[in-house]
């Protein structure tokens, strides 16, 4: 039986969904739960991972230091991983302190076409003997090739696994199917997918990389995420058992975390509204929702808008500052049109 390696980062990209407000008590409950159904790794931290915490991404509820050190204690068997951008994270002040506290796994990651930042990450981590996979975030903005050719740089860089993210919910099966099978050509080393639901397809896409090669998956309780959610963790779990796959995750426990988690954790449960498929479609990272929506209201504008120039822009995460640009520009717009249109 082929065995999925599963990773929960509930308590990561979840805390995007609420400003980044996860408390002490949260974090050690959902572990304890999480731990309970045997669920491989469950990532802690900001929504854009270690070191982010900030006025410009949001300030944390619970700095890293504390949420780190809750989850370790009550991770028993489960491995704790955390999500590593440099830029935000230091070697100094933020790697070294993590590994310190005890972290098993780590994950850097950069954009899509700048795997070269990954190199310092990627090679003091393996000289600690953790556990690293490097990511490329925003996936969906490279072709196939250029996503195998940067995800070799960070095979050559020491990583032992590589997870592309389909940031923005941007892809279909076919478009997974085609980035897993470039990547097999390229990689000796094993190929992970980590999906947004943002046209509904998490679930979908998740299984079109297993079928095509990849072994190791995200998934998040009920789908707590950004935006429209990411892959829903107890969904995919019984469509891999239902498929054949192992995972070593129980099923009846892990609906109980999900069951925890949308009690426990979240205020309100993932869906697909109208901007999380404009999202999709324009290819914008889940995680402008909510700046979006609340720009527009205080432009006047229709968010939809908004997103679809983004897009055309190709503005990715970090770039938050460019959502009232683009506001003011289509305000601008929106004022001088019927005088345009008059003159015509």
């Amino acid at each position: 039986m082929k065995y999925v390696l599963v990773s929960d980062p509930s308590l990561r990209d979840g805390n995007h969904a609420i400003q980044h407000q996860l408390s002490e008590e949260q974090i050690a409950a959902y572990c304890r739960a999480a731990d309970a159904a045997g669920v491989p790794i469950v990532e802690v931290g900001h929504g854009n991972g270690l070191g982010a915490s900030s006025l410009q991404l949001g300030e944390s509820k619970t700095p890293d230091d504390r949420a780190l050190r809750v989850a370790r204690e009550n991770l028993k068997t489960t491995k704790l991983g955390i999500h590593v951008i440099p830029g935000f994270a230091t070697i100094e002040k933020d790697l070294k302190h993590a590994i310190d506290i005890g972290v098993d796994v780590i994950r850097v990651a950069a954009h899509v076409t700048e795997a070269d930042l990954t190199q310092r990450h990627i090679d003091f981590a393996r000289s600690k003997n953790k556990t690293v996979f490097g990511v490329l975030m925003m996936s969906h903005m490279a072709s196939p090739e250029l996503l195998a050719e940067q995800a070799k740089k960070m095979e050559s860089y020491g990583a032992e696994g590589f997870i592309f993210m389909d940031s923005a919910g941007h892809y279909l099966p076919s478009d997974v199917t085609e980035r897993v099978v470039a990547l097999k050509r390229e990689l000796s080393i094993a190929i992970g997918f980590h999906a947004h639901n943002n046209l509904g397809m998490a679930i979908a896409n998740s299984v079109a990389a297993v079928e095509a090669g990849a072994s190791m998956l995200d998934g998040c309780a009920r789908g707590f995420g950004a935006g429209a959610g990411n892959a829903q963790l107890e969904v995919l779990v019984a469509v891999l058992h239902r498929m054949g796959y192992e995972t070593g995750i129980d099923l009846y426990k892990i609906l109980d975390a999900a069951d925890l988690a949308e009690k426990e954790l979240m205020s309100v449960v993932p869906t697909i509204k109208s901007t999380s498929v404009v999202s999709g479609l324009a290819g914008v990272f889940s995680g402008f929702m909510k700046p979006v929506d609340r720009i527009a209201k205080q432009f006047n504008l229709d968010a939809r808008d908004i997103f679809f120039e983004l897009g055309r822009r190709k503005i990715i995460a970090g770039q938050e500052d460019i959502i009232i640009e683009v506001a003011t520009e289509l305000a601008k717009r929106t004022q001088t049109a019927p005088v345009q249109a008059r003159s015509v």
